[in-house]
């Protein structure tokens, strides 16, 4: 019988999390169960190689809505894969290894890159990051690491406001 583990971590079904490779302080996630693998916003994706290896230049805006605080982002590819939407529409994607730091806790996950402009999040976090970090997600809760900060979010928006 397996013995129950009480080292989890209770997040938000929403959180606000940070990209340290692409120095993104703050993108806000939904946690998603229901979903395998993570996914990141991504426009302009391009492979091309360095040193006999496929890697994947590509741009990341952290805020909705707007190209305020735009990244661009190299890794190398760690995998291709075809990924069935929620909305059932199977879609080939690159997957690149990229910490997520969710609640304290620095995560290496994999990620696909695609266009999440229609949806209601720059970044989806699925179960097999979930499941690494032992976090899991209550489903009535949001932010439960917090928000950030509104002069920050409202100066990415595009508003003339002091940080």
């Amino acid at each position: 019988m397996r013995q129950p583990v009480h080292s989890n971590t209770i997040a938000g079904w929403r959180e606000w999390v940070a990209l340290p490779q692409a120095d993104i302080d703050w993108i806000k996630a939904k946690l998603d169960t229901g979903a395998r693998s993570s996914a990141l916003h991504a426009f302009g994706v391009r492979e091309f190689e360095r040193d006999g290896e496929a890697w994947v230049r590509f741009g990341v805006h952290p805020w909705q809505r707007t190209g305020a605080d735009e990244v661009i982002m190299e890794l190398p590819v760690h995998d291709r894969r075809s990924i069935r939407s929620s909305s059932g529409h199977t879609q080939r994607r690159y997957v690149v290894l990229m910490t997520i730091r969710l609640l304290g806790h620095d995560i290496t996950a994999e990620v696909t890159l695609t266009n999440r402009d229609e949806m209601g999040f720059r970044m989806l976090i699925g179960r097999q990051a979930l499941r690494q970090g032992s976090i899991v997600v209550d489903s009535g809760a949001s932010f439960l690491g917090g928000r950030a900060p509104k002069p920050v979010r409202r100066r990415n928006r595009g508003r003339d406001v002091e940080a």
